[in-house]
């Protein structure tokens, strides 16, 4: 995942948590927020996760079959970005069914 996506990605979040604490002078109006698809950015974050998954595997399968424009270097370069989107979108999951177990716990 790209620093660009993550970024737009935290922002929204904070603009939301803003909002939900009733600070909507945080940066975020109500017609702002509403405009922001939650499950869209989930979804796009979760598809850059997976190309950049698939470009680690193709890279990899290229240096393995000795092609002339694939390194060593760029493949385990590739290999931890990949990684570490995979980690921060395992964490960032894991936030969400926490929030999401809070809630359904939550007494009326």
């Amino acid at each position: 995942m790209d620093k660009i996506g993550m970024d737009s990605v935290l922002s929204q979040l904070r603009a939301a948590s803003a909002l939900a604490g009733g600070n909507a002078s945080a940066g975020a109006t109500p017609k702002s927020a509403a405009t922001v698809d939650f499950g869209q950015v989930l979804k796009t974050a979760v598809d850059q996760v997976n190309s950049a998954q698939l470009e680690t595997t193709k890279l990899g399968k290229q240096f393995e079959m000795g092609a002339p424009n694939a390194n060593l270097q760029d493949v385990m370069i590739s290999l931890q970005k990949a990684n570490i989107s995979f980690q921060t979108m395992v964490q960032v999951r894991n936030k969400l069914v926490n929030a999401y177990q809070d809630i359904m716990n939550m007494q009326v």
